[in-house]
């Protein structure tokens, strides 16, 4: 087992000296080949071929036994179902370092969560000021120009008065786009949302006016919006009922059950008490026996809808399609709670580089093969109800009643965590090789991770993702 520091150690003090875990083993058991992604549930996918699971040189289990303990006795423990309170109302909570896995968003497809360190207080641009010219009389635009500008462009621009515009003109570029608010999205989640869907140019464009009104709410639902709208006029598009879709369910990858039983109900007009019932027995849909629930066994996909479906009708179509694609991957019905689970995990820990998803699920592999616990903070989060972050406390990481909790259970948690796509099924079944125990993101905008090995390794990425939240205001709103 790893002697690894807790998150608030690499925030607080400087860990001490650590020997190197040893390089991991690689994982034993077959590999799947990745298959395309393809989110259109109607789409016919030829069956893998026997053969591929007979290449295994191995009799046992595909995954070698890594997946740890048999999962607990079904029925004790169940999915949460509870709704999350607006993280602007918590307090901060501590993160976890183990798994490497100082990252909360999770997925793909992914809005943005805030489960990271607090950006410390942003320096004074005093030193700028008065090193500024100096630099660029004596350097010109040679290399300390150069570096002033790769590293404070945004510092220098303000202070030179020469801010590029972050707002598009007018109501769109005609291109349609659909986005989805989840149920208890705040402010930076709908920024954020509306940004990464190319529908307004940056963040701050919407976040600066939903700032200076809190007035303003958002229903939740799947809504038909343009590319390249001004912050004001998309977020006018999302309070307008007749831009809110109702013929098209739209799952996101990384959706959590809750919230996809609310966009059903808020698609659909279909009583969310009525969907809820309607999921309530998993197992009538075909799911194995030992799933807490559907969570992880809803396809996410865009599907067409006529409108006389009944809650039934549409949650077995997106279990049937999961089934669909799960069978493209030559994954056996007697493996798919392991698989669903493991690529639920990767699906909420990895960026938006699909590369990522690979990585991640080598770094759980290595960590399981080595006998040291994922310490995922999703994980925990999930079992405690609180859904959409990633930031977790002492408490929760030591209760060991949380079937979730990877940091005091070893092996998998009891079920998924979320709804994984295709890349994250892929990356379960495909991990890179590498001998990595760590991961963090270094810049929450882009997803843009790295990898370590050792826990010196995985500090220095920590200083680095410290930097990059201190460097601009924008970037300190992904930091809180």
């Amino acid at each position: 087992m790893a002697n690894e520091p807790s998150w608030e150690d690499f925030f607080t003090t400087q860990p001490d000296e650590r020997s190197a875990p040893q390089q991991a083993a690689p994982v034993p058991g077959e590999q799947f080949p990745p298959q395309p992604a393809s989110p259109t549930p109607t789409a016919q996918y030829p069956a893998m071929p026997q053969a591929a699971a007979a290449a295994s040189d191995q009799d046992e289990d595909p995954f070698g036994g890594l997946f740890g303990p048999a999962d607990p006795a079904p029925g004790t423990a169940g999915a949460p179902l509870s709704r999350r309170e607006l993280r602007e109302n918590e307090g901060r909570r501590g993160r976890g370092a183990g798994g490497g896995s100082g990252r909360g968003s999770g997925g793909g497809g992914r809005g943005s969560d805030s489960g990271y360190p607090r950006a410390p207080r942003k320096r004074n641009l005093l030193w700028l000021k008065i090193t500024l010219p100096i630099v660029i009389v004596l350097g010109g635009l040679g290399g300390a120009a150069a570096f002033v500008w790769a590293n404070y462009e945004e510092q220098v621009r303000e202070l030179l008065g020469w801010e590029l515009p972050n707002d598009y003109e007018g109501s769109g570029n005609g291109e349609e786009v659909i986005v989805t608010i989840q149920s208890g999205d705040i402010g930076a989640d709908v920024a954020n949302t509306l940004h990464q869907a190319g529908v307004t140019m940056t963040f701050d464009a919407v976040y600066d006016i939903l700032l200076e009104d809190d007035s303003i709410g958002f229903l939740p639902g799947n809504w038909r919006l343009q590319k390249e709208m001004s912050a004001e006029s998309a977020i006018a598009a999302l309070q307008d009922p007749a831009n809110k879709v109702t013929n098209e369910l739209l799952i996101t990858e990384g959706a959590v059950l809750p919230d996809v039983l609310e966009i059903i109900a808020e698609t659909t007009g279909i009583p969310l008490a009525d969907v809820q019932a309607a999921a309530a027995n998993p197992q009538a849909y075909g799911v194995p026996a030992e799933a807490p629930s559907l969570e992880g066994y809803l396809f996410p996909a865009t599907y067409q809808l006529e409108g006389t479906e009944s809650a039934q009708d549409i949650l077995q179509l997106l279990v049937n399609t999961m089934f669909e694609h799960l069978d493209a991957f030559g994954v056996a019905p007697d493996q798919r709670h392991q698989v669903l689970t493991m690529a639920s995990i990767i699906q909420r820990e990895a960026g938006w580089n699909i590369d990522d998803f690979y990585k991640v699920s080598r770094v759980f592999y290595n960590r399981l093969d080595q006998g040291i616990n994922l310490e995922s903070d999703a994980t925990v989060a999930y079992g405690t109800g609180n859904l959409h972050t990633v930031w977790t406390t002492d408490e929760e990481r030591a209760d060991a009643s949380n079937p979730y909790n990877t940091y005091a259970n070893p092996g998998m948690p009891i079920g998924p965590i979320g709804l994984p796509g295709d890349d994250a099924i892929s990356a379960a079944l495909n991990p890179a090789d590498g001998p990595w125990l760590f991961f963090v993101p270094i810049n929450l905008a882009t997803g843009e991770t790295v990898f370590s090995e050792t826990v010196d390794e995985h500090q220095a990425a920590v200083d680095q993702l410290l930097a990059w939240c201190d460097a601009s205001a924008e970037n300190a709103a992904y930091c809180e």
